[in-house]
C-alpha cells in the first residue's frame, strides 16, 4: 500500500490536549488481498498494548554520553583487548560517528529531545486558492480532520519544515476549479473522501499554476528551511496511492492512454519548475501500485525518479513484503535470492530525498506483542532501502524503548560507502509473499529461492562458497507479524559441519573497505549462544583469539577488534569460523565497524 497514517495528535493542536486528539483514519489497502481497516490511536494507548521485550534496553540517563547534538548519544562498545562478548543487541558507534548531511527524522512537529527537527507545514488548495489570482496566506483550511493555521503563521520562526498541498479532495479543492474545469469527483476513498481527477490537464494545469506562485513566486522552494515537499498531493493523505484511479477506470472515465498523456509530463513539469530545487520534491507513490493498468503502471514511480524527484514509501513496517524488488529505489533481487542495490543511481547522490515512515507499530490498526522485534526489522529495511529521512512520531514509534537502535538509525542514514561508519548484513530468510505467485513479477527463470528473500545488507554481503554456504535457521521464526502477508522471516543463518559448511563469509563493498584502510576496524558478531564450542573471525591468515560459547541460549554479541590494515588494498572478505568439533552456530547480525 502506499499510504501511512499519521497517529497521535493533529499538528496543530497543543500537548495538553493529545489524549483528545484521536483521530480515526480507515485505510483500506490497495488489493484485495490487502483491504482490511486500519483505525489511528491515541499515543498513549500505543505504548500500553505491548510489554517491552527483554530486548528493549531502555537505558538510564547515566548511560546516555549527550543528550543532543550530532554524535552518538551512547558510548561505543569497543573490543577491550581483543575480544568482548556482551548480551543482546549491540548499535553502538564511535564518538566521532556523525550525522549525514540532508538526513534526519522528521514528524508532525519537531521534539528536539528526540532527534526530530524538522516539522511540517499543511495547507489545502482551497485555503490558499480559494478564488482565482493571488494567493490567501491569511485564512485557516482543513483537511483529513485536520485543522491548518494559516500559511504565514505556520511559516514563521527558523526551524526546518517540510511541506504537503492536500490537493485532489473535493472539500479541499477550490470550488472554481471544479466549475471550471467541468469534472466530477471519485470516491468515496476509504477515509468516506471524493477526489478531484488529478489527470485532468485543467484540474492540473491549474495546481500548478498554485504551486508556481507558491513555492516559486515567493521563493519558498529555495526557503533553506524547507527540507521537502510532497507531491502532487493527491489522494487520501495527499500519498499518490492508486484508488481514485482505479475508480475513475471502473467508470469508464479513464483509459491508459489518458493517463501516460498526463503522467509523461507532469513529473518533468515539477522538476523544472523547481529548477535547482527539484531535489526537494518527493513522490508519494510506489513501484508496482495496486493499479488497474496491469504491467504498464509497473515501474511508472521510477518514471517519476529519473525526472528528478525523490521517492517515498510509507510502509516499511511491514518489513518483507513488497519492497525487496523496488528500482525507484535501486532495490533489485538477485537470482540467489539476495537484494542488491545500486547506490550510484542519481536519487541516491545526496541531495535528493529518499524516505519512509515508521510509526506504525502499536498504533494505526498495527498491533504486535513484539514490538522491538517489528521497529528493528521496519529500520533495517528503511536502511536497506539507503533512505535518509524518515518519518516518526516518537511514543508509538518506540523512541523512549529503544534509543539505542533509534540513534544508531539516525547516524547510519543518508551516508555513504565512503563516510558510513559501519557496514552490516542481517542474516536471514525471509518471504516477500507480494512476489508469492509464479506469474508476478520480472523474474520469471531467475529467482531460485522465491518468494524467500536471502539476507538484509548494506555494503556487507554474506556470500556463499565451498565450506561456506549459509543454511536457514529455525532458532528465531517470526510469522505473519502484523498480518499474514508480512510472511514467515528465520532470524539467522546458521553452519552445517555434518556436511562440511562450517563458517560464513563476508564481502566488503570495495569502497568501504578502502576507507577504513586507515581506521582500525572491528567486527561485530551477534550469534546464538547455544551449544558448544567456539568460533573466529578469520581475515586473511589472522584469526582472532576463540569466542567461547557458554550454551545459555542467549543471543549475544561479540565484538573484536582486527588487525590494523585489516582491509587494505584488494582485502575485502572475512569468514567467521567455528572450531574443530564445534556444535553448528546461528548467526544473525554481523557489523564492519570504523572505530
Amino acid at each position: 500500500m502506499t499510504a501511512s497514517i499519521h497517529v497521535g495528535k493533529s499538528p496543530r493542536e497543543s500537548p495538553e490536549n493529545l489524549m483528545e486528539a484521536i483521530v480515526t483514519k480507515i485505510i483500506t489497502q490497495q488489493t484485495s488481498r490487502h483491504r482490511r481497516l486500519r483505525s489511528a490511536i491515541a499515543l498513549g494507548l500505543a505504548l500500553s498494548v505491548a510489554a517491552v521485550t527483554a530486548c528493549a534496553q531502555s537505558p538510564a540517563a547515566s548511560e546516555r554520553v549527550s543528550a543532543a547534538g550530532d554524535g552518538p548519544e551512547f558510548p561505543f562498545l569497543d573490543a577491550g583487548d581483543g575480544v568482548t562478548i556482551r548480551v543482546g543487541d549491540d548499535w553502538s558507534l564511535p564518538a566521532d560517528a556523525g550525522v549525514a548531511a540532508n538526513s534526519g527524522f522528521f514528524s508532525e512537529e519537531a521534539s528536539p529531545a528526540d532527534q526530530v527537527h524538522t516539522r511540517s507545514v499543511d495547507v489545502s488548495w482551497g485555503q490558499i486558492q480559494p478564488e482565482p489570482g493571488a494567493l490567501d496566506r491569511d485564512s485557516s483550511g482543513t483537511a483529513q480532520d485536520m485543522s491548518f493555521a494559516p500559511l504565514d503563521e505556520q511559516l514563521e520562526g527558523q526551524e526546518s519544515f517540510w511541506m504537503r498541498v492536500f490537493a485532489s479532495g473535493e472539500e479541499w479543492a477550490p470550488e472554481w476549479v471544479v466549475d471550471e474545469c467541468e469534472v466530477s469527483t471519485y470516491g468515496p476513498d476509504y477515509d468516506g473522501q471524493r477526489h478531484l481527477p488529478i489527470w485532468n490537464e485543467c484540474v492540473w494545469g491549474h495546481l500548478m499554476d498554485t504551486y508556481q506562485s507558491l513555492f516559486i513566486d515567493s521563493g519558498l522552494a529555495a526557503d533553506e528551511r524547507l527540507a521537502f515537499v510532497y507531491v502532487p498531493g493527491a489522494f487520501t493523505w495527499a500519498e499518490f496511492d492508486y484508488e481514485m484511479i482505479t475508480a475513475a477506470v471502473d467508470e469508464g472515465d479513464l483509459d491508459l492512454e489518458t493517463y501516460l498523456s498526463w503522467y509523461d509530463h507532469a513529473w518533468t513539469e515539477l522538476a523544472d519548475m523547481f529548477g535547482d530545487n527539484a531535489n526537494k520534491l518527493v513522490f508519494t507513490g510506489e513501484d508496482y501500485p495496486w493499479g488497474p493498468f496491469g504491467a504498464d503502471d509497473d515501474l511508472l514511480a521510477k518514471q517519476a525518479v529519473d525526472a528528478g524527484l525523490g521517492i517515498r514509501t510509507g510502509i516499511t513496517e511491514l518489513s518483507n513484503f513488497h519492497l525487496s524488488e523496488a528500482p525507484a529505489y535501486g532495490s533489485h533481487i538477485l537470482p540467489n535470492g539476495h537484494m542488491t542495490l545500486d547506490d550510484t543511481l542519481p536519487v541516491h547522490d545526496g541531495s535528493r530525498i529518499v524516505a519512509t515512515e515508521n510509526e506504525c507499530f502499536n498504533a494505526c490498526g498495527y498491533e504486535t506483542d513484539e514490538p522491538y522485534y517489528a521497529v528493528r526489522q521496519s529500520n533495517l529495511k528503511a536502511l536497506q532501502l539507503h533512505t535518509n529521512w524518515i518519518y516518526v512520531v516518537p511514543e508509538p514509534s518506540y523512541f523512549a524503548e529503544y534509543p539505542k537502535l533509534w540513534d544508531w538509525v539516525r547516524l547510519s542514514m543518508g551516508h555513504t560507502a565512503q563516510n558510513s561508519p559501519d557496514a552490516w548484513a542481517a542474516l536471514r530468510d525471509a518471504e516477500d509473499m507480494y512476489w508469492a505467485g509464479d506469474e508476478a513479477g520480472p523474474f520469471t527463470g531467475e529467482w531460485q529461492t522465491r518468494p524467500w528473500v536471502r539476507n538484509l545488507e548494506r555494503w556487507l554481503v554474506q556470500v556463499d562458497e565451498p565450506g561456506s554456504v549459509a543454511h536457514r535457521s529455525d532458532a528465531d521464526v517470526h510469522s505473519e507479524v502484523f498480518e499474514p502477508d508480512n510472511g514467515t522471516a528465520h532470524e539467522g543463518l546458521v553452519t552445517d559441519a555434518a556436511n562440511g559448511d562450517t563458517g560464513f563469509v563476508f564481502e566488503l563493498d570495495a569502497r568501504f573497505a578502502a576507507a577504513s584502510a586507515e581506521a582500525h576496524p572491528v567486527v561485530k558478531v551477534t550469534y546464538l549462544d547455544d551449544g558448544a564450542g567456539a568460533f573466529t573471525v578469520d581475515v586473511g591468515g589472522w584469526s582472532s583469539p576463540e569466542i567461547k560459547r557458554t550454551g545459555d541460549g542467549q543471543w549475544k554479541t561479540a565484538t573484536v577488534a582486527l588487525p590494523d590494515g585489516a582491509f587494505g588494498e584488494g582485502d575485502t572478505s572475512f569468514r567467521v569460523s567455528i572450531g574443530d568439533g564445534a556444535d553448528d552456530l546461528t548467526v544473525r547480525f554481523v557489523r564492519v565497524v570504523k572505530a
